[in-house]
């Protein structure tokens, strides 16, 4: 067994150690020193952009003010540095997306350095702190003695249980979706409503039998058997993603027709229907969430392709749902994924496109703006020749 990360500072003239919990694989911090109420947001943003962490021993509401303040900081518009605005606004989108990256990353570094402890029970001892011991369990597991979580990661925690207790709702799906910490959420509806309108292939009246690769939460192979197909399975190998979508099944009534699996892509044998979702972007996750959004050298989506023919029963179809969002950010070149469908012996028999509407779209102070202004999210139903 891999032993956890531990973090250690010095608090009243006695050296201290416990274990460093992150779910989204920060390190832990070198330098901690000691705070509470008594710091400004100034101090408090200069020492996080220095790489020194806060361990917090205030107010617990006064410390999630000051995390407001830290990102409102961090969030200021840099001095014009010696580079001319208008070539820094002419930049390739390739050069726009990867700085905008750096700087969502080292933002992300500096909110994460307020620290809070938590008791053996994820008790917090802090004034006005809430209960957040049955969230942390379902984010981190069972608790295994004292632990230091960075702020910001744990309100991500409480967001995250809020969302499992109440669930999303999913109008293509006519039910809710309760997502898990850790397990992308299907908050953009575009490409769900696509998977409810696309045809089914003529192929499940002789083989009713669908394969949904990377499930996740377990909505498309809801949505699959909701539209009356007999039999899914549905792949995954996050054990996070894969106790999500068995309590969503269950949830809904559908445990006895979809058959979840540990599996890299594929399950064995061939199918009528094989559906995938993959990561749009290609390029490097920065956190296990991320690895939904992010995949390096397109990886899952060039696993599927190859594989598809393989793995479609006589007359079947795959559904790829990618968005088009990398093509125009420069990752990606439509004649590449042409190519990548032509050598995989697959045939675009047609394709389905929407718009997204989600908020970003409309924010035209996005860096990326120009590119979620122009994306496209697609169906493509393919054969095999």
């Amino acid at each position: 067994m891999v032993e956890a990360p531990r973090v250690h500072w010095t608090e009243g003239g006695v050296e201290r150690e416990v274990r460093w919990q992150s779910a989204r694989g920060a390190p832990p911090p070198q330098q901690v020193v000691v705070v509470d109420d008594r710091i400004t947001a100034d101090d408090a943003f200069g020492q996080a952009c220095q790489g020194i962490a806060l361990l917090w021993r205030g107010d617990f509401q006064n410390a999630r003010q000051l995390l407001v303040a830290l990102a409102s900081r961090a969030d200021r518009k840099p001095r014009r540095s010696g580079r001319p605005r208008a070539a820094l606004e002419a930049a390739p989108p390739a050069e726009m997306f990867h700085r905008h990256r750096q700087a969502r990353a080292q933002r992300a570094r500096t909110l994460g350095s307020l620290l809070v402890e938590l008791g053996a029970d994820y008790g917090i001892a802090l004034r006005r702190a809430p209960d957040l011991r049955k969230a942390c369990v379902e984010a981190f597991g069972p608790c295994q003695g004292p632990t230091v979580v960075s702020l910001r990661e744990l309100q991500g925690v409480i967001g995250a249980h809020e969302w499992r207790t109440k669930g999303l709702e999913i109008p293509a799906l006519g039910a809710r979706i309760h997502p898990h910490h850790g397990v992308f959420a299907p908050i953009r509806s575009e490409y769900l409503d696509l998977v409810a309108q696309a045809p089914l292939p003529a192929a499940l009246q002789d083989v009713d039998l669908a394969f949904d690769i990377g499930t996740g939460t377990g909505v498309l192979a809801a949505m699959l058997a909701r539209r009356g197909v007999g039999r899914l399975i549905a792949t995954e190998l996050d054990p996070r993603a894969l106790d999500c979508a068995r309590e969503n099944l269950a949830r809904l009534g559908l445990a006895s027709r979809v058959e979840l699996r540990s599996a890299d892509l594929f399950p064995e044998g061939r199918a009528a229907l094989i559906v995938c979702n993959p990561p749009w972007i290609p390029a490097r996750a920065g956190s296990p969430l991320e690895a939904a959004v992010y995949d390096p050298d397109s990886r899952m989506l060039l696993g599927f392709l190859r594989g598809l023919g393989a793995h479609l029963a006589p007359g079947g179809e795959g559904w790829l749902i990618l968005s088009d969002l990398a093509e125009h950010l420069g990752l990606r070149s439509r004649p590449q994924l042409l190519a990548a469908f032509e050598a995989a012996g697959l045939e675009v028999v047609a394709r389905i496109d929407v718009r997204p509407t989600h908020p970003r779209v409309a924010d035209a102070s996005d860096p990326l703006h120009a590119a979620r202004q122009a994306e496209v999210t697609s169906l493509w139903r393919l054969w095999s020749r």
